[in-house]
């Protein structure tokens, strides 16, 4: 397994049947970045509120796909999440996001 398919995985994760199946799109950003445009569906849960909303998130019972304006406060979300005992994915930037969902 080369270097780069060792970090990040030999395949994508397929996104669409992700959601399809029921995972939660949470978006990290403000709410004022959230309001200006994001994923139809998703919800907005500002990265220094992640922590406080984990228990609602897990009582969901749904995997959770974060995403944020470039991938950082996703990838960060996306840890405490799974730190709760979340099913969490970094999803990366909303605009990416939205096309392969």
């Amino acid at each position: 397994m080369g270097f780069l398919s060792s970090l990040f995985g030999s395949k994508s994760l397929d996104y669409k049947t992700l959601v399809q199946q029921g995972a939660l799109v949470v978006d990290v950003r403000s709410t004022q970045e959230f309001v200006a445009g994001h994923i139809p569906g998703s919800i907005n849960i500002p990265l220094d509120q992640i922590n406080a909303k984990a228990d609602m998130l897990l009582k969901k019972g749904k995997p959770v796909i974060t995403c944020c304006r470039s991938g950082a406060r996703s990838g960060m979300a996306e840890g405490m999440l799974r730190s709760a005992g979340i099913d969490a994915y970094n999803g990366g930037p909303w605009e990416s996001l939205k096309q392969k969902i």
